[in-house]
């Protein structure tokens, strides 16, 4: 080999060697990606090729664009949505009769206005972290907006007029719910029913069971995270005997709480979710960034919301409005949730908070507050005694157990 061939070589080798360490760097961490410190040419040539790539993977808003592999169905039609809305508006300003009917007009109205705010968010509103199913399902989830104005007109009304505002949506409501045995009978086998020794358990076989299980399931596949789902799932129900005492239907049976509830509902919920992530190859989120959240405390008040503004609102548990809310959580939290994660993880990258995110945490706050005007002395009843003593029992066995784990061990 002559010299000229040895230095190629050597430079070569050195060029490779640089570039599998700018790599490594880039893969453990040791330099943000967003944000490049000087390198070497190796490593600033690896960065160039995984600087996409990150980009896509970690941004939160990022641009859907038509690159010759999308549909003719992935793209905004800006022009086309704004020509077919106009049609519309002409027929119904021009050629429909106008009903005099004050009540039924302003019902269009509202109707009309959702429509083309929801026309205006699928096809101009920021893209958010996720292009599947369609990006436009993802813009049009900013029309959740419409949620905090609905909240903010029942937050401002008395408590009368604010129940009497919702026959407007359903004649059916407004009325007081009706008082009911939540408890009861707690025995599984019942002797003293010769027909149906087992009745107590088919009682609670209703269209909650699989609203649990595949409410988890969608829980699971937002949170991705085994541990923090069981933990939510178990803290909820500590939640429920804490709060019988406020609301009536938190009051259940010992083997609903723990049986059918944590190991078959929830359990099962979400060991299909972690299965199906795993099925899917879906990366799991980052432990320490989860608890860095705190994911736990939106999750429970979310959920206790469900609960108390039922109560307040005189919303019967099933009423097709609970399940409205429900469906619009499902789909407005998987995007708030990843837009959360990522401003927790790179607050360098992510500099703001998501705008879904941002929403939902309003939307949250908002229903709570509507419970604390609504019902303020249903909250202010005294937690009994019993139900003190074991959280305090709870709390010093954990500050026990922190002091050995941490500090004497």
């Amino acid at each position: 080999m002559t010299k000229s061939e040895s230095k190629r070589s050597g430079a070569s080798a050195g060029k490779s060697a640089s570039a599998a360490s700018a790599a490594e760097q880039v893969n453990n961490g040791s330099f943000d990606v967003g944000f490049p410190e000087p390198s070497p040419a190796g490593k600033a040539k690896v960065l160039k090729q995984t600087s996409k790539e990150s980009l896509h993977r970690r941004i939160a808003e990022c641009e859907v664009y038509d690159d010759g592999t999308n549909t003719f169905f992935w793209r905004a039609h800006t022009l086309t949505v704004l020509f077919i809305l106009t049609c519309a508006l002409v027929y119904v300003t021009l050629l429909e009769e106008t009903p005099h009917d004050t009540a039924y007009n302003t019902k269009r109205g509202i109707v009309a206005s959702i429509l083309v705010f929801l026309c205006f968010g699928v096809t101009q509103a920021k893209d958010g972290p996720f292009t599947r199913p369609h990006p436009g399902r993802t813009n049009n989830l900013i029309t959740s907006v419409l949620c905090v104005f609905l909240h903010y007109n029942v937050m401002k009304q008395t408590v009368h007029d604010g129940r009497q505002f919702m026959k407007y949506i359903d004649p059916k409501l407004g009325v007081a719910l009706p008082e009911r045995d939540y408890g009861g009978n707690c025995l599984i086998y019942d002797p003293g029913n010769a027909t149906d020794p087992f009745h107590n358990l088919w009682d609670k076989m209703d269209g909650f069971v699989p609203a649990h299980f595949l409410g988890w399931y969608i829980k699971t596949l937002m949170i991705r995270d085994w541990w923090m789902c069981m933990i939510i799932s178990v803290m909820f129900e500590f939640l429920e005997y804490s709060l019988e005492h406020q609301l009536p239907n938190f009051s259940e049976c010992w083997w609903d709480h723990w049986i059918m509830d944590v190991l078959v509902c929830n359990g099962l919920g979400i060991y299909c979710g972690m299965k199906t992530l795993a099925w899917l190859s879906i990366k799991s989120k980052k432990k320490k960034t989860l608890w860095t959240i705190k994911v736990t405390h939106p999750f429970l008040l979310a959920e206790l919301n469900t609960f108390y503004l039922k109560f307040v609102l005189w919303m019967p548990p099933e009423h097709y409005l609970v399940l409205l809310r429900l469906v619009f959580f499902v789909n407005v939290g998987g995007v708030a949730m990843r837009e959360i994660y990522d401003f927790m993880d790179d607050p360098k990258f992510h500099k703001k908070l998501g705008q879904q995110a941002w929403l939902v945490s309003a939307i949250t706050v908002t229903e709570f507050l509507i419970v604390v005007k609504y019902d303020p002395h249903t909250l202010m009843l005294p937690i009994p005694f019993s139900i003190m003593q074991c959280w305090f029992l709870g709390i010093f066995l954990i500050l026990i157990w922190t002091l050995w784990r941490f500090f004497i061990r």
